[in-house]
């Protein structure tokens, strides 16, 4: 088998060509369409008998116009009728079943290449997400997910329907008259010239239809999420200008694709009237001048017509193929991508006695390759709340990405109580740390699942418990359906504080060691905060925890705060302490204090800044 394999390839090279489709092809013909063998098997035996139909069709007309029409021969009438009416029950029938089984097997594959490629991209690091847009993972998992069971069924189609019956009625068409036959033969290789010419210019327009379609995506994405932004300054005009632009674009492309797709048809019909046209000739010199019969005449021809339609979807199938390609070759793009994380699957069980976290001579940066944190040190004790504090850019934020390990440290190490968190098990670390960031994600669906996913395994009482805790539990049971309450749109029904909340009551009910709070309370109004504020301190109580906060209002009371300056702490201590001090921590407090305090504070709190230089 090997060896034929290597024979074939020799003699077709085409077929390994990386530029080329069929390199693609054969992998999703190895990884999905080998799972449904049994369905392609079915749907061949299908096809087959609908190009045996269209052969058989093309053959009884010979018999119909020489012994009905011609000889008159009524007995032969009855049997005709009979193949006739069985011919095209079975041809009807073989139609459906084909593409009833094609419909279920492509659309099994589209499912399996959706799942598979979802699956993957939850597998896949940070990093893969800070360089992917959002609108290249939609396209993914929709337009370009369907490419795949399309393409496998498009090529089924038209390598076994429709190329046996071009081989039935051909072979029709020879033996009821061989030279007739080299007249329609001589059209075939001169068509296929013509098709590879277009098929080159397909795919760099496929490519490109592609991209259009998803900058559309993308325009809608963030119209849709920026849509107060887009109301408060006026932006209707700007966005639908950028929409257009991007739809014009793809409308130009799939014109220009649907010209290249429609030059098949004029280039078949012309040369299909080349071929009639000699096959009339020549039939006609045989009836008037040599007394042929006309019904392998009629034969013949019904036979080319039948072959017409077939011919005709070969004739666009590689231009299909190119298009569907396109599509394909970016799932596996995807697919091909490795994690840049070791998720440690089969490595230690972190286990977390005290809640100790340790920063060691940490060296990390982005792919910009600009250095965020140098020879950092950083301790956040067990039981304790640790504040980082500091200005944008300063590298809080990285921290905090870093003890989930969403990014892995280029030199260092990070610890919990004096364990490598990149040589343990990865879901064990992430099951012993809770996350309340300032983007708080509402999932579409209930209150209660939200709250749940912070513990699947949750009973409903312990959910309620979580959500009494983390007090959302009254602004729950004032919703029309109550825990139930359907949350639609990233949750936009409720307020900020409504939704950090739950994000809490999330939070509570993982009952991790190690609470980590990115930004929590920045975007809450004083009322909000403060209830949030009551909550983070049941949350927080006798765990570890390293909170960033830009209001220092609210980590007055913190056992730590660490000034961050360019990926160095640059002091830490007490709140009284850091004050006393007078560095950058008092000068950061005067001038937040500065903002609130009224007039006589201020002017106190402008010499006090003053003072500190």
């Amino acid at each position: 088998m090997n060896k034929i394999k290597a024979f074939i390839l020799r003699r077709l090279p085409f077929l390994t060509n990386p530029e080329g489709p069929w390199p693609t092809v054969f992998r999703l013909m190895r990884e999905s369409g080998k799972k449904h063998t049994l369905g392609y098997i079915i749907a061949t035996v299908f096809m087959a008998l609908v190009a045996l139909t269209a052969a058989l069709s093309a053959w009884i007309l010979r018999d119909v116009v020489d012994q009905v029409f011609v000889d008159q021969d009524l007995a032969v009438l009855s049997g005709l009728v009979i193949a006739v009416i069985v011919i095209s029950v079975v041809r009807g029938i073989s139609l459906y079943g084909s593409t009833v089984t094609l419909t279920r097997v492509g659309n099994a594959i589209i499912a399996e290449n959706q799942r598979r490629l979802f699956d993957h991209i939850l597998g896949l690091g940070m990093n893969f997400f800070d360089r992917t847009h959002s609108s290249d993972l939609i396209a993914a998992m929709s337009v370009r997910a369907q490419a795949a069971g399309q393409l496998l069924n498009t090529i089924l189609t038209s390598f076994v329907r429709d190329l046996l019956s071009v081989i039935g009625l051909v072979a029709v068409m020879i033996i009821q008259s061989p030279w007739m036959s080299l007249i329609v033969l001589v059209v075939g290789p001169i068509a296929i010239f013509g098709v590879n010419h277009l098929v080159r210019q397909m795919r760099n327009m496929a490519k490109m239809e592609f991209a259009g379609m998803t900058q559309i995506i993308a325009s809608m994405q963030e119209t849709a999420h920026g849509m107060r932004v887009v109301k408060a300054f006026n932006l209707e005009s700007a966005m639908r200008t950028r929409m257009n632009q991007a739809i014009e674009t793809v409308r130009q492309r799939g014109n220009r694709i649907g010209a290249i797709k429609a030059q098949t048809a004029p280039l078949m019909e012309t040369l299909g009237g080349f071929a009639i046209a000699g096959v009339m000739l020549w039939a006609g010199y045989q009836t008037i001048y040599e007394g042929a019969r006309p019904g392998a005449f009629v034969s013949f021809v019904a036979a080319i017509l039948l072959a017409y339609e077939p011919a005709k979807r070969l004739a666009n199938t590689r231009v299909a193929i190119e298009r569907g390609v396109v599509g394909v070759q970016f799932i596996y793009s995807i697919l091909d991508t490795k994690p840049t994380l070791d998720t440690n699957p089969d490595g230690p069980e972190l286990k977390v006695e005290r809640g100790d976290v340790t920063f060691r001579n940490v060296n990390f940066h982005y792919r910009k390759k600009t250095a965020v944190l140098t020879d950092f040190n950083f301790n956040a004790p067990a039981g304790k709340v640790t504040a980082l504090v500091g200005p944008s850019g300063s590298g809080k934020s990285t921290i905090i990405s870093l003890i989930e390990r969403y990014y892995d440290v280029q030199s260092g190490t990070v610890t919990i109580d004096d364990q490598d968190i990149s040589k343990v098990r990865l879901a064990s670390l992430r099951d012993n740390l809770a996350l309340v960031s300032q983007d708080t994600v509402i999932f579409e669906t209930t209150v209660r699942e939200n709250i749940r996913f912070g513990r699947p395994s949750a009973t409903d009482e312990e959910v309620e418990e979580a959500a009494q805790n983390a007090m959302a539990h009254d602004f729950i049971m004032a919703l029309k359906d109550g825990y139930d309450q359907e949350l639609e749109d990233a949750g936009k029904s409720l307020s900020g504080g409504q939704r950090q909340r739950i994000a809490i009551a999330r939070a509570m009910l993982r009952d991790a060691p190690i609470i980590l709070l990115d930004e929590a309370t920045s975007s809450l109004d004083s009322e909000s905060e403060n209830q949030v504020q009551i909550a983070f301190d049941r949350l927080m109580k006798g765990r570890t925890t390293i909170v960033i906060a830009h209001r220092l209002s609210t980590i007055l009371s913190a056992d730590q705060i660490c000034v961050l300056v360019r990926g160095n702490v640059v002091e830490s201590g007490r709140h009284a302490e850091l004050i006393a001090a007078g560095k950058h921590y008092a000068r950061l407090y005067y001038l937040q204090f500065e903002k609130h305090a009224d007039d006589e504070a201020a002017a106190l709190a402008n010499e006090k800044v003053a003072a500190l230089g």
